[in-house]
């Protein structure tokens, strides 16, 4: 049975990249294992739930739209999620929904991402700003919250706000994204918008 498999597969899963590349494939071949995959990966308490995201996240770089039937699931159950293995590759996921959909502009995503998850997306990713998050997820927070931000001026001033408060404390990596975000945000006040 396919579920059994998936579970057998996730408990021996491994930090390393071949590993999870061979279990997202085996994900991609079985895609009628995807719901399963959801309800481990917000297992919170469990630590399979952290290697059924960063499964989930490969099987996104490979193929997003498998993700899109089950949008509701998984943007009612983010906010839960806790652990710093499980937040940085669903906050990852975040970035590519948000990059699909405002830079790629995809017409698929732009008919099933709703406005209540783009509102879950903007508190989740402000969470994990403000909360003590490892740089990576800071990072596609940031990136997920410019997009939001063209639709929505306040994100970008709110962002703003944030980056400039953290810079001075964080990362290398912190700071060149963040420095890279502000330059996105002030491009994009020079640029007329239409009425």
């Amino acid at each position: 049975m396919a579920s059994e498999a998936l579970l057998e597969k996730l408990n021996y899963t491994k930090a390393y990249r071949k590993t999870r590349l061979e279990v997202a494939h085996w994900v991609l071949e079985h895609p009628e294992t995807l719901p399963e995959l959801l309800e481990h990966c917000f297992t919170v308490k469990d630590d399979i739930s952290y290697k059924a995201a960063w499964i989930l996240e490969f099987v996104c770089i490979e193929n997003l739209s498998l993700l899109y039937p089950y949008l509701d699931i998984y943007f009612e159950k983010l906010p839960t999620v806790y652990k710093d293995q499980a937040v940085r590759p669903l906050a990852k996921i975040c970035e590519f929904l948000t990059t699909t959909y405002y830079k790629k502009k995809d017409a698929e995503i732009q008919k099933v991402l709703s406005e209540k998850h783009k509102e879950t997306i903007v508190e989740c990713c402000f969470d994990w700003l403000i909360s003590n998050q490892k740089v990576a997820c800071e990072v596609y927070a940031m990136q997920s919250l410019y997009y939001l931000g063209t639709e929505k001026d306040w994100i970008h001033s709110e962002l703003i706000t944030i980056i400039q408060a953290n810079t001075h404390q964080r990362t290398h990596a912190y700071k060149a994204r963040g420095k890279h975000i502000l330059k996105q945000i002030e491009k994009l006040k020079s640029i007329p918008r239409n009425s």
